[in-house]
């Protein structure tokens, strides 16, 4: 009779092994999972952290080449400025050099108030950039006066009684100053007026300023 149950014959396996395969520990798997999580998170956050600094480096990237260094003398002293390329130049003398004399109108171009000199010439500094004056002199009202003495237009609009408010006078000196030494332009008071039409006086104090401009006239020689 045969043995069916010869060495060379496979074991039979239980139902109960058929239904609960042979598995990793329970303890080992979580602890496996731990670790891998906690490295997942390690990732993470470092991701974060370099994204964060990368940002903040794009970010001051970006400021240091939204900015220009602008050398000019002012009054006669050299400033160099860091200043943005869309700032105005009327913007950097009032807020950066903290020289207020110089008035902003109505940051147009029209009424004249934020006129100082470049290089000598009457500007409307509302409209014009302050990287377009790298090298440039400038000078504002704060610059007419030398070693406390008023400059001689100062002091004829003070004789003159050629301002109310006072808010357009720095520009009308400016611009006065200008057309003073500006050989172009007449003498008479016509060639005056159409020189300084371009500053408007909302207080109307036209006539006195003609006044003065016409009394400084000789008087301006040398002066700044």
């Amino acid at each position: 009779m045969a043995d069916n149950h010869s060495p060379s014959s496979p074991q039979p396996v239980s139902t109960e092994q058929e239904r609960h395969p042979v598995r990793p520990a329970r303890r080992s798997f979580l602890k496996s999972m731990g670790a891998s999580g906690l490295a997942v998170a390690g990732n993470n956050a470092w991701s974060q952290t370099a994204a964060a600094e990368a940002l903040v480096a794009e970010d001051s990237a970006a400021q240091a080449a939204g900015s220009h260094t602008v050398r000019m003398n002012v009054n006669g002293r050299q400033q160099t400025l860091q200043v943005a390329a869309n700032a105005v130049l009327l913007d950097v003398v009032r807020d950066q050099l903290h020289l207020t004399g110089t008035k902003k109108g109505c940051d147009h171009g029209q009424c004249g108030a934020c006129t100082l000199h470049v290089n000598g010439k009457p500007v409307n500094s509302c409209l014009s950039l302050a990287v377009m004056h790298d090298g440039d002199e400038i000078t504002t009202i704060e610059g007419l006066e030398r070693n406390g003495e008023l400059h001689p237009i100062q002091q004829a609009f003070w004789e003159h009684d050629a301002f109310q408010c006072g808010y357009c006078t720095s520009g009308q000196m400016m611009t006065a100053v200008a057309i003073l030494k500006d050989k172009s332009i007449g003498t008479d008071d016509a060639s005056v007026r159409e020189a300084m039409s371009g500053n408007i006086c909302r207080c109307g104090a036209y006539k006195n300023i003609l006044a003065a401009i016409q009394s400084a006239r000789g008087k301006i020689g040398g002066a700044g």
